[in-house]
C-alpha cells in the first residue's frame, strides 16, 4: 500500500509526526481521517507530492515522540483524555466565548461573519458540554470496567446500551458534528487570519479558535482512532471468551 491509498487515519497512527504537517495543509486526519491521502488532497486543492514530500521530512527531522497510547491500557488513555483535552476544553470554551462577545460588540456591525461564528461557537460549547459528560459518566467508565475485567479474568457487567460499539457509534457522530461546525467556522474567519484593522483582542480571538481546533483534532483522534476501535475489539474478545466457556 502506497503512501497516497493509506487513509490519512492510517498515516497519522503510524506516524505521529504526520499531525503537524496534516495541521499545516489543513488535512482532517480524526473525523475525515478515513479518506485516502489522495482523495484528502484533491478535496483540499493540495498537490499530493508536496504533501508527502512534507510528511517524509517530518519523518526524518521528527522529535522524540511521547508516550506512545496506541500500547497504554485503556484506563490510561481514557484519563488522559479526560484530564488533558476534556479539561482544556471545559477551560478554554467559556474564554473564547467571552472574547466572542467582545469581539462582536466592537466590530460585528461592520465583519457580519462575526456574530455568525459565535452562534456556531455556543453551539458547540452546548454539543460538546453534553457530550463530555455522557463520555465521563457512562461510556469511558464501562471502558474501564471492560478492561479490568479481562485482566481479572473474570465477565465484565453488561451496559445498558446493549453493546459498547452503540455509544461508540453516538459519539463518533457527535464528534462528526463538533468537526463539522469548527470547520465551518474556519471557512468564515479565512482560516483564522485577522484583518488588518484587527484589535489585540480579534487577535487573541482568532488565535484561540485555532488553538482549539487543533487541540479538538488530537482529542478525536486518540477517541475514534485508537480508544474506540480497541474497546470494541476488547468487548468483542470477552463476548468469544464467555460463548466458548459454554
Amino acid at each position: 500500500m502506497t503512501a497516497t491509498t493509506k487513509t490519512v487515519r492510517e498515516i497519522a497512527l503510524e506516524q505521529p509526526s504526520s499531525i503537524r504537517v496534516f495541521e499545516h495543509y489543513g488535512i482532517d486526519y480524526c473525523c475525515g481521517g478515513r479518506k485516502p491521502l489522495e482523495d484528502a488532497c484533491v478535496s483540499g486543492k493540495l498537490e499530493v507530492d508536496t504533501v508527502i514530500a512534507a510528511l517524509e521530512a517530518a519523518a526524518k527531522t521528527a522529535a522524540p515522540q511521547g508516550k506512545d497510547w496506541s500500547r497504554a491500557s485503556l484506563e490510561s488513555l481514557s484519563g488522559h483524555i479526560v484530564a488533558t483535552h476534556h479539561a482544556y476544553v471545559k477551560k478554554e470554551l467559556p474564554r473564547l466565548a467571552e472574547l466572542a462577545l467582545k469581539v462582536v460588540s466592537r466590530h460585528g456591525s461592520t465583519k457580519a461573519e462575526l456574530p455568525v461564528i459565535q452562534r456556531k461557537l455556543a453551539k458547540l460549547d452546548e454539543e460538546l458540554s453534553q457530550h463530555l459528560s455522557k463520555e465521563e459518566a457512562i461510556l469511558f467508565p464501562y471502558i474501564v470496567q471492560l478492561e479490568r475485567a479481562q485482566t481479572a479474568g473474570t465477565e465484565p457487567s453488561h451496559g445498558c446500551f446493549g453493546t459498547v460499539a452503540n455509544p461508540i457509534a453516538m459519539m463518533t457522530q457527535e464528534h462528526d458534528a463538533a468537526g463539522t461546525l469548527l470547520a465551518e467556522i474556519r471557512l468564515l474567519s479565512h482560516n483564522f487570519v485577522t484583518p488588518a484593522d484587527a484589535c489585540p483582542t480579534y487577535h487573541a480571538f482568532y488565535d484561540g479558535l485555532k488553538e482549539f481546533e487543533q487541540d479538538l483534532h488530537q482529542h478525536i483522534h486518540l477517541e475514534n482512532n485508537i480508544l474506540f476501535p480497541r474497546a470494541i475489539d476488547l468487548e468483542a474478545l470477552a463476548v468469544s471468551a464467555t460463548k466458548s466457556d459454554l
